[in-house]
């Protein structure tokens, strides 16, 4: 399973990743291995334009499994934030630490196209996969 982040969300909503990808993204949502957390939903409303846009975003998104946050993803969060901060990367999205918390608490991996979360991986005792949408810098 791999949870969603805003900014794979964003790039699979524009059609800007290849075709084998795309292909494989709705292969993954078909089989219910994508999904989505309240951190995510909140940053997907958060970029909503409109109340309709709101609206359509999240009915789109009420089709995928939604990973519920336990009381243990706080707790992550809190350290890795820690952890990161010990090495001078404590400026990380707060959004960014939670979804990736939460992965970690699941055992599932993040989708994304932000280096934030091979930060996180390397500098924190979370432990996810970090899945790129598509290669850095290629988007």
């Amino acid at each position: 399973m791999l949870l969603l982040d805003n900014s794979a969300w964003s790039r699979i909503v524009q059609g800007a990743l290849d075709g084998t990808r795309a292909a494989q993204i709705a292969s993954w949502i078909e089989q219910r291995e994508l999904a989505t957390c309240l951190p995510f939903l909140l940053e997907a409303g958060y970029s909503a334009r409109s109340a309709f846009d709101h609206q359509a975003t999240m009915a789109d998104l009420d089709v995928l499994p939604c990973i519920r946050l336990p009381p243990a993803v706080e707790d992550r969060a809190r350290v890795a934030q820690s952890e990161l901060a010990s090495v001078g990367h404590h400026r990380l999205k707060p959004i960014d630490i939670m979804i990736a918390a939460c992965a970690h608490e699941a055992d599932a991996g993040v989708l994304h196209y932000d280096r934030d979360y091979d930060i996180l991986v390397e500098h924190t005792s979370l432990e996810f996969q970090s899945e790129w949408v598509a290669l850095p810098g290629t988007l």
